[in-house]
C-alpha cells in the first residue's frame, strides 16, 4: 500500500521530484565525470610514459656532451640509465613543414611506443615518423622522407609510425600552444643514419637520465661528475609532462568549483523542496496514523522519498559522468586534440564511489528530518492542515513608504520574509547561472583578448628563423640584418637556485613588441632587465637587484630591475643586447624575426628550420575550437541550473501560497493580476541575483584564470557582449519560468482551497 502511496505521491509532485532527481543527476554527473576525467588522464598518461622510459631530469650543455660525460653521468648512484640525446626541430623539404628530429645515442630512454611498422633498430637508415603527422599529411610506411639539418638534406625510407612520450603533446615551441599535426611533428632516427649523414659526428646537446634521485641530489652529483654547473630540467620542467600534470590540476580544481555548486544547490532544493513536500502532505501523514501505522513505519516511507531521489538521481548521474569524461577524454575528443597517447582508458578513483554512497545516505537523512517533525502530536493534530508560520510585521512597514507602495509589493515583501529559505535558494540559483555564464563567456572573452593581443601586437612579423647551436653571432646578425628583422639569444639561468628563461633581444625593426601588465605597448632599455609578472609575484619589484648565473659558467652577473612585463609563455627576464653587453653577460643568438615568407629565405648550414606566425595562430584556434565547447557546456549549464532550480521553486511557491492566490481570485483578484504578483517578486530576486552574480562571476573568472592558466599572464577581459548575454540569459529564463508557474493560477480551485480548517 505504501508502496503505492510513493508513486502517486511522486507523480503528484512530478515537477519537484523530477526537478531534485535532475539536481542531483547533474551534481553526480559532473562530479564523477570531472573526476574520472582528471584521473583517467593522470593513469593513461602515466602508463604510457612509464612505457616509453619517459626521462626523469634532461642535462642541456650548448657547447655538447663528450663521451667521458655521458660515462660520469651513468656512474652516478641513483642513475637508472642515461643517453646523449640529439632533439631539433627540421624543415622537410618541399613541404614548407617542420618535425622535431629525436636521436638517441642509447636506446634506453625516452623510447617510442610502435604502432605499425619495424621496431628500433640502431642501424637502421630509416626514420620512424608521428602517425598522427603521417596520416595528416599522406605519408604512408615504405615513402621516402626528406629533411633538411643544417642545409644538409637527410632522406630515409619511413620503416614505422609511432607515437612518444616525449612527444605526448607534441609543440614546436613554448608559443604554440596547441598541437599542430599538419605543419609540425616529430621522427626517431638511429644514430647510424645521422652520422653517416653529417660525416660521421654527431653533437649531442642533451642527456636524457632515468633517475630516482631528489633534483638537488642530481645537480650536486651531476656537477660533481662533470666538474661545472650543468642546466638540469626535472621532467615537471618538460612539455609533456607538465603539461599533463597541468591539465590533470585543472581537473582536480574544477571539480572543487562546478561540482560543489552544483551539488550544494542540489542539496539545499532537497532540502527546501522535502521540508515543503512533507508540510503539504501533513493531512495524509495525520490520516495514516489515524489508520493505524506506527510513527516508524510513517516515518520509514517518507524517508524512502529521499532514497528513492539519491538512488535514481546516482544512477542517471554517474551514467552521464561516464559521458561526459567520455566526450572528453577519448582520441577523437577535447583531450584528443590535446595528447597523443595509444591508450585511452576510462577510470574513476575509488573514493568518488564512497562519496556518492555518502551523498545518498544524506539525501535519505534529509528525508527523515523533514518528516519526524510532522510525526509529533496525535492523528487529530497531524489532520490539520499545515499553517505557515507568522512573520512579524517588516520594520519598513513603519515608514510612511510603506503606504505608497502597492498591494502586489506589500505581499510579496511579506512573501520574501515569510518563506526566507524559498527566497534564498531562488536568489542562489540566479546567482549560480550568472557564475556560469560569466565564468565560461569571460574566459573566451580573456582568451580571445590574449589572441588578438599576440596577433596584432606582440607578434609583428612572419617567420621566426631558428639557429643551429653551432651559429656565431657575427652569422645571426648578418642574416637578420640582410631581411631586415630583428634577433634575440634565449638561454636559460639560474635565479635563487631555480631555471628561469632569459631573453636578449635586439630590436630594430619593431618585430616584436613589449606589454606591460595593463597590456599596453612598452620599450624596453638598456637600463636593466624587465621580468615577468610570475617572476615578479615571487617576491622581486622594480628597483631590486638579481643575481643571474648561466649554466655552465660558475660567474654571476648582478642586474637591476628597470620594469615589470606580461609574458604569454614563459617566466622570463628580458634584456637588451646594449644592456648585456654593458655587464659582459656573453650570449649565443638562437632565433631571427623577419618579415619574409619561409620559401623566400637563403637556405644556411646554421638554420635548423624555421615557424610561420599564422602556423601559431593556427594552433590557438584549434584551442579555442575546444575552449568554445567547453563555453558552450557552461552556458547549457548554467540554462539547465536556472531552469530547473527557479521553476522548483516557483512551483513550491505556488503550492504554498494556494490558499492565499484563492483568495485573491475569491475578492476580484483577475488572473492577468495574480499573474503579474507572482512574477514580479521572481523578477525582484532575478534583479538582485544578478547584481550579486555579476562580480561573483568576475571573481570566479579571476580564481578559474589563477588556477587553471597560472602557465600564462592573463588578463581578465570581459566585452559588453558578455555581460549583455548574461544579463539577458538569466533575466530570460527567469521571466519565462515565472510566466509558465504564474499560468497555473488559472487552475485554483477556490473551493476546494478554502474549505479545509486552518
Amino acid at each position: 500500500m505504501l508502496l503505492r502511496k510513493l508513486f502517486r505521491t511522486a507523480w503528484k509532485y512530478k515537477a519537484q521530484f523530477i526537478s531534485m532527481i535532475i539536481m542531483v543527476a547533474i551534481g553526480v554527473g559532473i562530479f564523477v565525470g570531472f573526476n574520472m576525467e582528471w584521473y583517467s588522464l593522470e593513469k593513461d598518461t602515466g602508463a604510457f610514459l612509464t612505457e616509453t622510459n619517459y626521462a626523469d631530469y634532461r642535462l642541456i650543455n650548448e657547447q655538447g656532451f663528450s663521451e667521458d660525460d655521458i660515462a660520469h653521468i651513468k656512474d652516478i648512484d641513483g642513475v637508472t640509465a642515461a643517453t646523449r640525446v640529439l632533439n631539433v626541430n627540421v624543415d622537410v623539404k618541399d613541404r614548407n613543414k617542420s618535425l622535431a628530429l629525436f636521436v638517441l645515442e642509447e636506446y634506453t630512454v625516452s623510447t617510442m611506443h610502435v604502432v605499425s611498422g619495424k621496431d628500433y633498430d640502431k642501424s637502421s637508415e630509416g626514420f620512424w615518423l608521428s602517425d598522427k603527422y603521417a596520416a595528416k599529411n599522406g605519408v604512408h610506411i615504405g615513402d621516402t622522407l626528406t629533411v633538411t639539418y643544417r642545409n644538409i638534406a637527410i632522406s630515409g625510407e619511413v620503416v614505422g609510425l609511432v607515437k612518444s612520450g616525449e612527444f605526448m603533446i607534441c609543440v614546436s615551441g613554448n608559443a604554440q600552444l596547441m598541437p599542430d599535426f599538419t605543419s609540425f611533428g616529430f621522427a626517431y632516427a638511429s644514430p647510424e643514419k645521422i652520422k653517416s649523414a653529417l660525416g660521421g659526428i654527431i653533437f649531442y646537446p642533451q642527456i636524457n637520465v632515468l633517475s630516482n634521485l631528489e633534483k638537488t641530489q642530481i645537480e650536486q652529483a651531476v656537477k660533481t661528475a662533470l666538474g661545472k654547473t650543468t642546466l638540469i630540467l626535472g621532467k615537471e620542467e618538460n612539455t609533456s609532462y607538465a603539461a599533463a600534470l597541468s591539465e590533470i590540476e585543472e581537473g582536480q580544481t574544477m571539480v572543487s568549483v562546478l561540482p560543489v555548486l552544483f551539488l550544494l544547490i542540489g542539496v539545499l532544493t532537497m532540502i527546501t523542496t522535502m521540508h515543503r513536500l512533507t508540510a503539504n502532505e501533513k493531512t495524509q501523514i495525520g490520516t495514516l496514523k489515524a489508520l493505524g501505522f506506527k510513527n516508524g513505519k510513517i516515518l520509514r516511507h517518507y524517508t524512502s522519498y529521499g532514497l528513492f531521489i539519491g538512488i535514481v538521481g546516482a544512477v542517471l548521474g554517474v551514467a552521464l559522468g561516464y559521458g561526459i569524461c567520455a566526450l572528453v577524454v577519448n582520441p577523437n575528443g577535447m583531450q584528443g586534440t590535446y595528447f597523443d597517447m595509444p591508450h585511452w582508458g576510462l577510470y574513476a578513483p575509488w573514493w568518488t564511489w564512497l562519496l556518492l554512497v555518502g551523498m545518498i545516505a544524506f539525501l535519505t537523512l534529509i528525508s527523515y528530518l523533514s518528516v519526524k517533525k510532522m510525526l509529533k502530536g496525535t492523528a487529530a493534530d497531524a489532520l490539520r492542515p499545515y499553517v505557515p508560520k507568522k512573520v512579524k510585521p517588516l520594520a519598513i512597514e513603519k515608514a510612511k513608504v510603506w503606504n505608497k507602495m502597492s498591494f502586489a509589493t506589500k505581499w510579496n515583501l511579506r512573501d520574501v520574509f515569510r518563506h526566507k529559505t524559498r527566497s534564498l535558494m531562488t536568489l542562489l540559483g540566479v546567482i549560480g547561472c550568472m557564475l556560469l555564464l560569466v565564468g565560461g563567456l569571460g574566459m573566451r572573452d580573456t582568451m580571445t583578448g590574449f589572441l588578438s593581443t599576440l596577433d596584432k601586437t606582440i607578434m609583428n612579423y612572419e617567420t621566426c628563423i631558428n639557429f643551429a647551436e653551432n651559429v656565431t653571432n657575427e652569422q645571426a646578425v648578418s642574416f637578420a640584418d640582410k631581411y631586415g628583422g630583428d634577433y634575440v639569444a634565449s638561454s636559460s639561468v639560474q635565479l635563487s637556485g631555480e631555471p628561469i628563461a632569459l631573453e636578449i633581444y635586439n630590436i630594430k625593426h619593431d618585430t616584436v613588441r613589449f606589454i606591460n601588465k595593463d597590456n599596453k605597448t612598452v620599450t624596453v632599455n638598456s637600463d636593466g632587465a624587465y621580468i615577468s609578472l610570475r617572476v615578479a609575484n615571487k617576491g622581486y619589484a622594480v628597483g631590486d637587484t638579481l643575481m643571474l648565473s648561466p649554466y655552465g659558467s660558475n660567474k654571476g652577473y648582478e642586474v637591476k630591475i628597470a620594469g615589470l612585463l606580461r609574458s604569454y609563455t614563459t617566466e622570463s627576464i628580458v634584456m637588451t643586447t646594449d644592456f648585456a653587453e654593458s655587464i659582459d653577460l656573453p650570449y649565443t643568438i638562437s632565433a631571427a624575426f623577419v618579415n619574409v615568407a619561409p620559401d623566400q629565405i637563403e637556405s644556411v648550414d646554421y638554420i635548423t628550420g624555421t615557424q610561420t606566425k599564422a602556423s601559431i595562430m593556427e594552433s590557438y584556434n584549434s584551442f579555442m575550437t575546444v575552449l568554445n565547447t567547453m563555453v558552450w557546456i557552461f552556458v547549457l549549464a548554467a540554462v539547465i541550473l536556472g531552469v530547473v532550480v527557479l521553476y522548483n521553486l516557483g512551483v513550491m511557491s505556488y503550492v504554498e501560497r494556494y490558499r492565499e492566490l484563492a483568495t485573491l481570485k475569491v475578492v476580484g483578484f483577475k488572473n492577468k493580476h495574480i499573474g503579474l504578483i507572482l512574477i514580479s517578486q521572481n523578477i525582484w530576486l532575478t534583479v538582485l541575483g544578478i547584481i550579486i552574480g555579476l562580480p561573483c562571476g568576475v571573481g570566479v573568472l579571476g580564481l578559474l584564470l589563477t588556477l587553471l592558466g597560472s602557465e600564462y599572464e592573463l588578463k581578465i577581459m570581459l566585452g559588453a557582449l558578455t555581460y549583455c548575454v548574461s544579463i539577458l540569459l538569466t533575466f530570460g529564463v527567469s521571466l519565462a519560468v515565472g510566466l509558465f508557474v504564474a499560468r497555473k493560477n488559472k487552475k485554483i480551485n477556490m473551493v476546494e482551497a478554502l474549505k479545509g480548517a486552518e
